[in-house]
């Protein structure tokens, strides 16, 4: 499953992954953003496995929020964008308007 979400920063967020069993498994997060340390994206790769596909963006928002803590730095994205990008994979509309949709 691929789903992109492009930031109102103009960032762009890519999340790969595979369902089984109705969970995340197999999950990338990429794109064209900063993240400091670079080592908590391990955390949210780690906190994105296992999910059920059912959860909405804001509550995948917040678990990735606060497993990575206070200390990180997102530059140019953000938990919620993850969020939609991984909603946007689990939906039809995976890429579809990803470009400009600043929802």
């Amino acid at each position: 499953m691929h789903g992109e979400y492009k930031t109102p920063g103009g960032k762009l967020v890519v999340v790969d992954c595979t369902v089984r069993e109705g969970r995340l498994a197999d999950v990338e997060v990429t794109g064209d953003f900063f993240l400091y340390p670079e080592e908590a994206l391990d955390t949210i790769t780690r906190t994105l496995t296992g999910l059920s596909t059912s959860l909405p963006a804001d509550e995948i928002a917040a678990l990735i929020h606060a497993n990575v803590g206070d200390d990180v730095t997102f530059l140019g994205f953000s938990p919620e964008a993850i969020g939609i990008a991984l909603t946007r994979a689990m939906s039809d509309e995976g890429v579809r308007n990803s470009e400009y949709d600043v929802r």
